[in-house]
């Protein structure tokens, strides 16, 4: 199973023009100004994300960790 820092994830959102929209909690809630809909990342900055997580995260975002 592949494992991906928070981290990496949030600064690949970022580069990819994804900026942070708003927080609640440890989830961060992610918008494109030209793609729709809305990514989310969950965890501390250190934590890894696997599994179905990571999944919906490239589903909902269009790239791939």
């Amino acid at each position: 199973m592949k494992v991906v820092k928070v981290s990496k994830i949030l600064r690949d959102l970022k580069r990819d023009g994804w900026y942070l929209d708003r927080i609640k909690g440890s989830h961060r809630e992610f918008k494109h100004p030209t793609k729709k809909g809305v990514t989310t990342v969950n965890g501390k900055e250190s934590g890894d994300i696997a599994g179905f997580l990571l999944k919906s995260i490239e589903k909902q975002s269009g790239l791939k960790f």
